[in-house]
């Protein structure tokens, strides 16, 4: 076995990182580009290895119930354009149009996926005063101005989507004004917006794809897909539960296919499973026929990983020292207590239901978390001759403030309209967080170049940051990061993250390739920690494992944060290049691979919106300045304890901690002795 290689600053800094952007010598893996379904003018940059760009496909907007009732009403459009870097105006806390929002630096490309489900329903109760359904009282307290009367409309809403204890059913509002028809309004405005904001010019600025949830989510658990098309030939109407309420999502892909694969339209499409963390166990079961393993292949190539509803790639609890199939410490990262979409139910700083409580290790569904649905796939291959789990990672935000990329600590306006506006973001979802953003590897800024990188799994999620990070494995040699070919060998020579190869007798090399997010000018990217190689595999007995390897950086680097500021403190790696071989690689085992990077420690968005209150989780006189903070912010309207969780001692929490470390995700990598997907 070859050695750990190190980090070579030197031959990075003059090379392999530019590379890792910018590249441009042709590849001969991928010299024709992407295949083209759309008519476009061609894009003026093309990058044959490939480009990292960054999206959010996970965006609600007021068309989606739960945006709209929580005072929030920026449309696609205004979406749209707050990912392309323009000020939006969102609801205070109070519930007026008082805050502007922008975000930090604009996306490559988005989609809004608003709720498919009540599509219709929310245009009639919202849209035009001269139809009757708008005057239905549950419509009424959509739109009113209270946060109770908002509160019950959101359990009338969700009661109606099948999401408690009854099937799935139209509002009474449906019986007095037409919601087919005004389905068909609002899908075809999300077309509108969508082809509105996509740049067919030779610039190719900016991505828009077609797109909706699917809001599968019986007793609270969540099965939620963001439907993805590809270009804009989409079918008529959406799917939703409505449609497949007894068959559950499994139909919903029998539906797409029906409906847009099958249909000769030139219609494509992708199901993205997101935060299953909130599954109760149900995302990832095994599949119960042929079909239904096929199905997942095709239509779900990747799993959002982080989300502002919590990060689901392991779970571990410290006060504990103990995980949910791992040892991994690094995975008590952003988890949420519960397991299912109660965990929203905190109302000025009271948790009004028990399924928002803590759920034990020993209940908490091993699938729930997505590196053991990856080792439970190892494992069904052996049984089904095929692994239904092969899943790629991207992350999203899941905002239902119309903010898609809003996932920056420091610029956190809250993704659920007034519900967590201002102190509310503290005092009632103090656990969530700003979430994440999907990267693509992919040669061009459009739909089909974006889309095939998605498909083909070529795909990395972070949490929130920007961090370069490149990933493939092959028959490459020990000194590959010195190659000035570096890329296009490694494309030539092996596969790239997402991808799948056979083991041989003398192994493989892993190539790394991770640089800082370089940032802003208000904002400075911060260095990186550690540089992690994550394997899985089954063992001769047939048991799944997993080891973590630090491969670049440590985690005794001295980094840390000025506790009065949040100021960094300390310096990591700003790029490495590694060349690394598994010490204990059997050919004879089947095992997936993917890198995780970590950050330097920074202060979570709560600390910062803690401290511009006056209030410093960091410091011993917390507990005071909670208390004078929450009398002023009641003495403006606020109820109940405002700030207190801000003092949430770290070492008596499981999970939290007001200093984080931001991460970003490869997609894995297969090695398994059977041939293709």
């Amino acid at each position: 076995m070859m050695p750990l290689r190190k980090h070579r600053y030197r031959l990075l800094a003059s090379y392999a990182i530019a590379c890792l952007s910018v590249c441009t010598s042709l590849s001969v893996a991928n010299a024709a580009g992407p295949q083209r379904t759309e008519v476009r003018e061609p894009c003026l940059h093309v990058v044959p290895e490939r480009q990292a760009l960054f999206g959010d496909l996970h965006v609600h907007t007021s068309y989606s119930f739960d945006s709209y009732l929580s005072s929030q009403r920026r449309d696609p459009w205004d979406a749209y354009g707050y990912a392309k870097g323009e000020p939006i105006t969102l609801p205070d806390a109070a519930g007026e149009q008082a805050v502007v929002a922008r975000i930090g630096r604009p996306l490559d490309f988005a989609a809004v996926t608003d709720h498919a489900e009540f599509l219709g329903q929310i245009d009639v109760c919202t849209m035009d005063a001269t139809k009757p359904g708008y005057w239905w009282p549950h419509c009424v307290m959509t739109r009113a101005q209270g946060l109770w009367p908002q509160l019950l409309a959101a359990h009338w809403w969700t009661r109606l989507g099948g999401q408690l204890d009854v099937p799935p059913q139209q509002s009474f509002a449906c019986r007095l004004s037409d919601c087919d028809a005004a389905e068909l309004n609002a899908w075809g405005s999300i077309q509108q917006a969508a082809e509105a904001h996509y740049d067919r010019s030779a610039e190719c600025a900016f991505t828009t794809f077609v797109g909706y949830e699917y809001t599968e989510a019986f007793d609270q658990k969540n099965m939620h897909r963001n439907v993805i098309f590809r270009n804009d030939k989409v079918p008529e109407r959406p799917v939703s539960v409505y449609d497949t309420f007894e068959k559950g999502f499994p139909d919903l892909w029998q539906k797409l296919r029906e409906g847009c694969i099958n249909a000769g339209t030139g219609c494509d499409v992708l199901s993205i499973p997101h935060n299953p963390n909130l599954s109760g166990g149900l995302m990832f079961r095994d599949p119960r026929t042929v079909q239904e393993l096929e199905d997942r292949l095709f239509f779900e190539p990747v799993v959002e990983l982080i989300q502002h509803k919590g990060a689901s790639e392991c779970r571990f609890d410290r006060l504990r020292g103990l995980g949910l199939d791992t040892v991994d410490e690094a995975c008590d990262f952003e988890q949420i207590p519960a397991d299912n979409l109660n965990m929203m139910g905190t109302i000025q700083g009271e948790v009004l239901t028990e399924r928002a409580r803590e759920v034990p290790l020993e209940v908490f569904a091993p699938r729930n978390m997505v590196r053991n649905a990856l080792k439970a796939g190892l494992q069904l291959e052996d049984t089904l001759g095929s692994n239904p789990f092969r899943l790629g990672f991207i992350g999203s935000t899941d905002t239902h403030s119309a903010a898609p990329g809003g996932a920056e600590e420091n610029n956190y306006p809250g993704h659920l309209g007034r519900r967590d506006a201002e102190y509310a973001n503290v005092q009632d979802h103090f656990y969530s967080n700003p979430g994440g953003l999907a990267v693509v590897w992919a040669e061009e800024n459009s739909r089909d170049s974006v889309f095939e990188a998605i498909r083909r799994r070529e795909t990395y999620a972070t949490s929130g940051t920007r961090p370069l990070l490149r990933f493939f494995a092959g028959n490459y040699p020990a000194d590959m990061c010195e190659d000035p070919d570096m890329l296009r060998n490694a494309y030539a020579e092996g596969v790239p993250m997402g991808g799948q190869l056979q083991p041989s007798a003398g192994g493989l090399r892993f190539l790394v390739v991770a640089g800082k997010d370089t940032g802003t000018d208000r904002y400075p990217g911060t260095d990186l920690q550690r540089v992690q190689v994550v394997k899985g595999w089954v063992d001769r007995d047939g048991a799944a494992r997993e080891r973590v390897f630090d491969i670049a950086g440590s985690a005794d680097n001295g980094a840390t944060v000025d506790p009065h500021s949040c100021a960094p403190i300390g310096e990591g790696l700003k790029q490495s290049c590694v060349v690394w071989q598994d010490p204990d690689f059997n050919p004879d085992e089947d095992a997936f691979y993917y890198v995780r990077v970590l950050e330097n420690p920074t202060c979570r968005w709560s600390t910062l919106q803690c401290q511009a209150a006056g209030v410093n989780p960091l410091s011993t006189a917390c507990a005071v300045q909670a208390e004078v903070a929450t009398a002023r912010a009641q003495a403006q309207g606020a109820s109940g304890d405002v700030y207190g969780r801000c003092c949430l001692a770290a070492e008596e929490e499981p999970f939290y901690s007001p200093v984080i470390q931001e991460r970003a995700w490869s997609s894995p990598i297969w090695v398994s002795r059977r041939s293709g997907f």
